[in-house]
């Protein structure tokens, strides 16, 4: 698949159908974001079962707003519509790489029942 440019309109539908996404947050003018965005689409090659989704946060500040977006580039991963990853600053291609693969390899079950521990304990 290739990286979607993501806007609110498609946010649900796209949480929705896919299992596994990574967003990049990124603006026009950020420099940062543009030497980035050529390591997210090579990496995004790699893995067509995942989706690469960029979202401008110029344009899509609601979506910036519900992942707090401070700074940007910002990336975040999500696993069955839970944030497991966001942190600002790009990242080389291997760190994104290994990203990928430790997403890959969560333990969803897991993850699903420590969050519904730490709900329970509220």
């Amino acid at each position: 698949m290739a990286v979607l440019n993501l806007t609110s309109a498609q946010f649900e539908e796209t949480i929705a159908n896919n299992d596994m996404i990574i967003f990049d947050f990124w603006a026009e003018w950020c420099g940062p974001c543009k030497q980035f965005g050529p390591v997210f689409e090579e990496v995004a090659a790699k893995h067509p079962d995942i989706v690469f989704a960029k979202v401008n946060v110029e344009e899509e500040q609601e979506l910036a707003g519900m992942f707090q977006v401070r700074s940007i580039p910002t990336i975040a991963l999500m696993r069955e519509k839970v944030v497991v990853y966001a942190n600002p600053g790009a990242l080389p291609a291997s760190n994104l790489e290994q990203a990928v693969q430790q997403l890959r390899d969560l333990d969803m079950v897991k993850v699903h029942e420590d969050m519904a521990a730490a709900q329970a304990n509220q």
